[in-house]
């Protein structure tokens, strides 16, 4: 379709008969090159389930333009079409003078769920969880649980998963649909449970329910509050968006920059160039004490100005180390695979990787420049002594770069900040600064009596 295609009003309704037989996805993406105008029409002719569905697919520019364009009735068929968990992540993002327009075209009950579901924090679990799910109580019979799924089960987000609660609400336990297919009808659900089962509170955060998901390998999970009372359910389908969403913002305040809010095509150039500079400056200004701290070694570099030549070997293998240790532990905290427990852990382990990682790059370097020291007349006669300096020197600073980059993103945690805050950047940073008064301390030790006589 071009993006200049105009379309009579029977074509449109033509265009929406047909595509009211596909999926969500395939609808979206086909309509995405129509004008605005053109796809309200589009959307008000879809079934609302249907809608619904191509709703949650659009950009979400695309969709600010959509509900603009979309008639009031149209606009309030949407809203109650929509599952719980998606109409409140929608209302979220736009303006609170909206928000209370569009709550006011719902129906009484789905109001006031609505107005529950984002009652809670962003980062909640409570935030994400929908009220459409299914509930049996443990004196039902088999035959009565599959007939109330086939009255309600149409909407629920999932039927895979039955949920039993007690007479005062309180879940008991969870059962597979296949565990009532194959018992008697007679039999009741107090005879297939076995009180076991998996659940996440509404307060949780949201980087915890991604972990428990990710760890019993589940469609749904139950959300209840302290006192165990059954709230909703969160689904996979949330789960793999919000673990989409930490991962793009995790990457993107590794890369040095502040997370995104919108996809990158559509955030505003002004926006997007305050989130870059702000964290450019910082580290700019980080660099500038490199300059402070080479000040305080000018006489060295002047007896010795082959010393100047390797700076930049030895401050960059220390940043790169940095770099590659606070990506690991970033993505290793993201995952549960380390906690702040684990701190000492973690700093045995990047010791002695240190050690290594700087051997070898001191191997190579001390050999780089012996090779070239005794073939040339570069390095002066004290070519031997500058390639242990280069040596010793990759080795203290690739260690305190491992270190750095290792323990900061648990610093961090432990102050109750971002531990993806601790962005490759910043590590580099930090070691380029220290670095120098490594290398040049330990050219001083090794060189006091030669070059720096």
């Amino acid at each position: 379709m071009s993006h200049n295609l105009k379309l009579t009003h029977k074509e449109l309704e033509l265009l929406a008969s047909r595509l009211n037989t596909r999926s969500g996805i395939e609808i979206a993406d086909e309509i995405a090159l129509l004008k605005t105008d053109a796809q309200a029409k589009i959307f008000s002719a879809l079934s609302p389930n249907v809608a619904a569905e191509t709703f949650d697919y659009l950009s979400s520019k695309n969709k600010n333009e959509l509900l603009e364009a979309l008639p009031v009735k149209s606009i309030a068929t949407l809203l109650e079409a929509m599952p719980a968990d998606d109409r409140t992540q929608l209302l979220q993002s736009l303006p609170h003078k909206l928000v209370d327009q569009y709550i006011k075209l719902l129906p009484e009950t789905d109001r006031k769920s609505t107005l529950k579901l984002l009652g809670y924090p962003e980062d909640c679990v409570g935030h994400y969880m929908t009220t459409d799910y299914i509930a049996v109580k443990m004196n039902w019979t088999v035959e009565r649980v599959l007939e109330y799924i086939r009255k309600y089960g149409h909407d629920s987000e999932t039927i895979n998963v039955i949920l039993v609660i007690d007479d005062q609400g309180h879940l008991v336990d969870d059962i597979k649909i296949k565990d009532l297919l194959f018992v008697p009808k007679t039999n009741k659900v107090s005879q297939i449970t076995d009180g076991r089962f998996t659940a996440l509170y509404a307060n949780d955060k949201a980087e915890q329910a991604i972990n428990i998901f990710r760890e019993h390998d589940r469609i749904a999970l139950p959300v209840i509050d302290e006192h165990n009372t059954l709230l909703g359910i969160v689904t996979i389908d949330d789960i793999l968006r919000l673990a989409s969403e930490e991962t793009t913002e995790d990457m993107q305040k590794v890369g040095g920059t502040e997370a995104l809010e919108e996809p990158y095509m559509e955030t505003p150039f002004l926006e997007l160039m305050k989130k870059r500079a702000r964290w450019l400056v910082i580290l700019f200004v980080g660099e500038l004490f490199t300059a402070t701290a080479m000040s305080y070694f000018e006489a060295e570099i002047a007896k010795a100005v082959v010393l100047a030549l390797f700076l930049p070997l030895i401050i960059s293998s220390g940043g790169n180390a940095g770099s590659q240790s606070s990506t690991l532990i970033i993505r290793a905290m993201a995952l549960g695979e380390v906690k702040l427990a684990d701190w000492w852990r973690v700093m045995h382990r990047e010791i002695y990787s240190g050690l290594f990682l700087g051997s070898v790059l001191g191997v190579i370097g001390f050999f780089r420049v012996a090779l070239w020291g005794a073939a040339t007349t570069q390095y002066g006669e004290h070519w031997v002594l500058l390639a242990f300096t280069i040596c010793f020197s990759l080795i203290g600073v690739v260690l305190w770069g491992s270190l750095s980059g290792s323990m900061l993103p648990l610093i961090l945690r432990r102050l109750g900040a971002d531990p993806a805050t601790s962005s490759a950047p910043l590590v580099a940073t930090l070691v380029d600064v220290t670095g120098i008064s490594i290398y040049f301390g330990i050219a001083l030790i090794i060189l006091r009596n030669s070059l720096l006589l």
